[in-house]
């Protein structure tokens, strides 16, 4: 009876509390007071809300505190308004509405379009405690009265790097320090791309009086060092953003003090001298971000505790020394990125034990020795270890069950061995970097009856050989396939990747392999828009019908088997043509004399070709027409048509005549090689001068004076 009793009494309190959280959710926004409606309706008629979605239940028939973007307090009147992500645009005079809305104490205006100067009026917020206009497109100097709101907890005034040059914002009269001294109720303040222009001592003392900070970023905003001792009275600071800032400073030691840091992001800061090994070892930090400064150096300490670092990023420093064995109690980390250091050594062990981690970025050290296993590390998305030093095999079991996997670089280092089949069969990879490296065997294909989201397969200049898998030109996503300079062998019909629909590059050059450019496919709908051809010593014997390759960018067929004219459709096949190699085939004329305005490299040397020298490309930096039988003498004005060349041979022809003066015109020449003709006369003394910057001059083989 006792049991049933309490069991009664225990259900009755329940109900009353639920009860007692149900009145009290209603009764906290009460019924909207009429003329706070008026005043919407009438922001909203003023102002241009025809892309807004909040405000299409903005009308008459409804009351205004249940409208989206809208809460009111108990009286009905209006303390709550978010409209950003609204696309709202118009003018500054269509704000009086707003800012009749007095008792406020949010308001949130990011991410609009009102392109126009920041306007007055926001003084009138005296209750205001939160206050959000980033990215809502206002631009030139911030008000003094945004320093009368002086119940202030949150100020964001941001601007996006993408709207920074056309939409300034800038803080000059009041500057940084008239702005908050009066906001001494700030925890968090945000003027990421603001122009405040300021020294250390400036912007450090201006924010000293703000002793309740807690979040602080000032990213791209003019600022310079030195980072002040100043800032040690903002002792409650857990983030602290001050990324794209010239402070060429050192980072102080003060910033471990900080007992509460969770995040410091200091990149692009032409920070210099030692980095303070003690911040790396604050038990709180999350975050740490401080790439791009090539003078900061350091190394990683001892890690004592488990801690709470999540993402840890300081590519393009000068960290160096190895990587502690103790790195792998850093188990919260998701990405870890230490490219473009100076790392060395073998990596521990313990890295294996970092099962959080999404993103791992080693590239560009000197690390040396085998990759540790990831296959515990069922989060791992991006992995880049390229351009290092390290060798061995690559075991299947260390990438199995990766499914979150989408890229692998291994490039650039010696690993020896097979491919990995579980690397390649994992579906979720978009890009798979093994180039320059020792792989040989058979590539392992594509397991059948999956589909594959693969963007890019890069395997050149290994030592791979076989067949390359039929399955490969069924990669329907295929962007990006180089397999150059390995041992594959067999014959493959070009017209075989017109399942790779959306291929821009191809590069099948220096294998083994016999490719058969004969039959006509570029006509095929669905053949791809190539901008990147590379088929040298594919034992072409016809050029491939390209002439539908509007987009193409980049064709060598050098060292290969084609022979007769060069067609007159490789002249108009791309205006984007920049580079053509035909060298080292059997060519013996052009049917035609050709126009290139934007061809950058031509190469035609080592052929048949005979005549007349054909017309030089304008714009052309590297220009080789050597080991051919052009019989002509040098144009009077070759110096117009080299006002851009770097090299230039026409080396072991059969020209005559002299060499012109207009030559003194070519002043971007580095190579000139006109050897082994049958030149006469004089030659021009600007080529011995300072005129030239020439690093090579072959005149030799010739009759000259």
């Amino acid at each position: 009876m006792r049991t049933s009793l309490l069991s009664g009494r225990l259900l009755l309190k329940s109900f009353a509390a639920v009860f007692f959280i149900f009145v009290t959710a209603v009764s906290g926004s009460g019924q909207c007071q009429s003329p706070q409606q008026q005043l919407l309706l009438g922001l909203k008629n003023t102002l241009n809300f025809s892309l807004s979605v909040k405000s299409k239940n903005w009308n008459q028939g409804k009351e205004c505190c249940s409208w989206d973007g809208i809460t009111c307090d108990e009286s009905g009147r209006v303390i709550v308004l978010d409209l950003s992500n609204q696309l709202i645009s118009g003018a500054s005079e269509d704000l009086d509405n707003l800012f009749n809305l007095q008792h406020l104490q949010r308001l949130n205006l990011a991410y609009n379009r009102l392109n126009f100067s920041f306007p007055s009026g926001f003084h009138q917020f005296s209750n205001l405690s939160y206050l959000n206009l980033s990215n809502a497109g206002f631009k030139g100097q911030v008000p003094d009265e945004i320093s009368r709101l002086t119940s202030l907890v949150t100020l964001d005034l941001s601007v996006s790097s993408l709207l920074v040059t056309r939409r300034p914002l800038k803080l000059e009269n009041p500057n940084l320090k008239m702005l908050v001294q009066n906001l001494t109720k700030l925890r968090s303040l945000h003027l990421d791309g603001v122009k405040i222009s300021a020294r250390g001592n400036e912007w450090c003392k201006g924010l000293s009086p703000l002793t309740n900070l807690e979040v602080l970023s000032l990213s791209n905003c003019n600022l310079s060092g030195p980072i002040e001792d100043s800032l040690k009275n903002l002792k409650n600071l857990s983030v602290i953003h001050l990324d794209e800032n010239n402070l060429s400073a050192v980072v102080p030691k003060f910033l471990a003090r900080l007992s509460n840091l969770t995040s410091l992001r200091l990149s692009s800061c032409s920070l210099h001298g030692p980095f303070p090994k003690e911040i790396l070892q604050v038990t709180t930090l999350q975050s740490l971000y401080i790439p791009d400064n090539e003078k900061l150096h350091g190394s990683l300490p001892e890690f004592r505790h488990v801690g709470s670092l999540r993402n840890l990023v300081l590519s393009r420093t000068k960290f160096s020394e190895l990587l502690p064995e103790s790195i792998g109690k850093l188990v919260n980390l998701t990405t870890l990125d230490l490219s473009y250091c100076n790392f060395s050594g073998a990596f521990p062990s313990s890295i294996s034990n970092l099962h959080q981690l999404v993103y791992l970025d080693l590239s560009f050290n000197n690390f040396t020795g085998g990759i540790p296993r990831f296959d515990l590390s069922k989060n791992l998305a991006y992995v880049d270890l390229s351009h290092n030093k390290l060798t061995g095999k690559i075991e299947s079991f260390k990438w199995e069950g990766l499914q979150n996997l989408t890229h692998i670089d291994l490039s650039y280092n010696s690993f020896r061995g097979s491919i990995p089949s579980s690397i390649v069969a994992l579906p979720s990879m978009k890009m798979i970097q093994l180039s320059n490296n020792r792989f040989g065997g058979d590539f392992p294909g594509f397991p059948k009856g999956r589909q594959y989201l693969l963007d890019t397969l890069d395997l050149s200049s290994n030592q791979l050989q076989g067949h390359i898998p039929a399955n490969v030109f069924e990669l329907g996503r295929l962007n990006v396939l180089l397999l150059s300079s390995n041992k594959f062998n067999g014959t493959i019909w070009l017209g075989s990747i017109q399942k790779l629909v959306n291929l821009t590059q191809l590069d099948l050059s220096h294998n083994n392999l016999s490719v058969d450019a004969t039959g006509s496919y570029s006509t095929l709908s669905s053949f791809p828009k190539i901008t990147r051809l590379n088929l040298a010593s594919c034992k072409l014997k016809v050029f491939p019908d390209l002439k539908n390759q509007s987009k193409l960018a980049f064709l060598d067929l050098s060292e290969n088997l084609i022979s007769g004219e060069v067609p007159n459709w490789i002249w108009n096949v791309s205006d984007n043509l920049q580079h053509l190699n035909l060298s080292y085939n059997q060519l013996e004329g052009l049917q035609k004399s050709y126009q290139m305005p934007n061809l950058l490299i031509l190469d035609l040397h080592s052929n048949n070709l005979s005549g007349n020298i054909p017309t030089l490309p304008t714009f052309a930096s590297y220009l080789d027409y050597s080991s051919n039988s052009f019989a002509s003498s040098l144009p009077n004005n070759i110096g117009n048509y080299l006002a851009y060349t770097v090299f230039f041979s026409l080396s072991s022809n059969g020209l005559t005549g002299v060499i012109p003066k207009s030559i003194c015109d070519a002043i971007y020449l580095q190579v000139l090689d006109l050897s082994n003709n049958n030149l006469s006369g004089e030659i021009p003394k600007c080529l011995f001068g300072r005129k030239l910057n020439l690093g090579v001059l072959n005149l030799g083989g010739n009759n000259l004076l």
